[in-house]
C-alpha cells in the first residue's frame, strides 16, 4: 500500500457489556480513520475504553461484549478487498485477520507468553502460520527475528523458556512474535508499562525502526504522554467510551 492510503476506517461504533443484566455502554458512537504508515496514540485515564475499542478490530472482545452498531472496514488486505470487520462473527474468519493483518502486542509479556513452551517455538509458530516457511528455514527466521529485537545469542535464547528472560527481554520476544505475523496494523496495547526508563526507551525505539522498516501502521494505546510526545503522528483522547480530542502531536499538547 501507498503512504497515507485509508486502511481502516471506522465509523459510528458502539460496543455494549452485558453485566449481570445490566447494560454497561462502553464504546459510544466512535468515528477514527487510519492511514497506511501512520503511527496513532490513543490516549486517555484506565477505563476509558482504549484496549476495549482496539481489541474489536481483531474480535478479541469478551463473551458478554458485542458491537451493537456501526462499521469497521479494513482496506489492507492482499486482494485489495475490504474487509467488514464488524460483521465477522466466525473464528475461522477472524484468524485470517489476525497476526497477519492486525498483530497486537499485549501489556503483559508473561502472560502473553506460554510458560511451557520455548522461546524459539512460540515465534517460529508465527513464522509458520504467516509466512508458510517450514525447517530449517523457520528456524533461520526465527533467529533473524530474535536478532532484529536484540535478543543477544539468539542460538541459544533460542531453547530457553519465558521465566528465563527479564521483564524487557520477554517484551522483545512478544514484540518479534507480532512482527514475525507481517501484519499491516500493529496495535501496542500499553508495550512499556512494567519497563524501566532506560527500557522503555528502548522499546519505544525498537517499535519505531520496525515501523519505519516495514512501512506498517503503528496504534499506540497508553496513559502515559511522555509516550505518545516521543513516538506519534497523531493522538486522539479518549473520555467515557467516546474520543473527545484528536490532533497531530503539536495541536494536542
Amino acid at each position: 500500500m501507498e503512504k497515507n492510503q485509508l486502511i481502516l476506517s471506522v465509523k459510528d461504533l458502539n460496543i455494549k457489556f452485558n453485566l449481570r443484566g445490566k447494560v454497561l455502554h462502553a464504546i459510544r458512537g466512535i468515528d477514527l480513520d487510519i492511514y497506511h504508515g501512520e503511527v496513532l496514540a490513543i490516549v486517555g485515564e484506565s477505563g476509558s475504553g482504549k484496549s476495549v475499542f482496539t481489541k474489536s478490530f481483531m474480535g478479541l472482545l469478551d463473551a458478554n461484549g458485542s458491537i451493537t452498531s456501526g462499521t469497521i472496514d479494513y482496506y489492507g488486505a492482499d486482494d485489495g478487498k475490504p474487509i467488514r470487520l464488524s460483521d465477522l462473527k466466525k473464528e475461522k474468519d477472524w484468524l485470517k485477520v489476525r497476526g497477519h493483518e492486525i498483530a497486537m502486542i499485549m501489556q503483559d509479556p508473561m502472560t502473553s507468553l506460554n510458560p511451557l513452551k520455548t522461546i524459539g517455538d512460540q515465534i517460529m509458530e508465527a513464522v509458520e502460520l504467516h509466512q508458510h516457511l517450514k525447517g530449517k528455514a523457520a528456524r533461520e527466521k526465527t533467529l533473524e527475528y530474535l536478532r532484529d529485537v536484540g535478543i543477544a545469542d539468539p542460538e541459544v535464547r533460542f531453547a530457553q523458556y519465558p521465566h528465563e528472560f527479564s521483564g524487557g527481554m520477554r517484551q522483545r520476544v512478544v514484540i518479534a512474535i507480532a512482527v514475525a505475523c507481517n501484519p499491516q496494523i500493529l496495535i501496542c496495547d500499553e508495550p512499556t508499562t512494567a519497563l524501566d526508563v532506560t527500557i522503555q526507551a528502548k522499546i519505544l525505539e525498537l517499535i519505531r525502526s520496525i515501523q519505519k522498516e516495514r512501512g506498517i501502521s503503528v496504534i499506540y494505546i497508553t496513559h502515559d504522554l511522555g509516550v505518545v510526545a516521543k513516538v506519534a503522528d497523531y493522538v486522539d483522547v479518549m473520555y467515557a467510551g467516546k474520543i473527545v480530542e484528536t490532533g497531530t502531536i503539536d495541536e494536542i499538547f
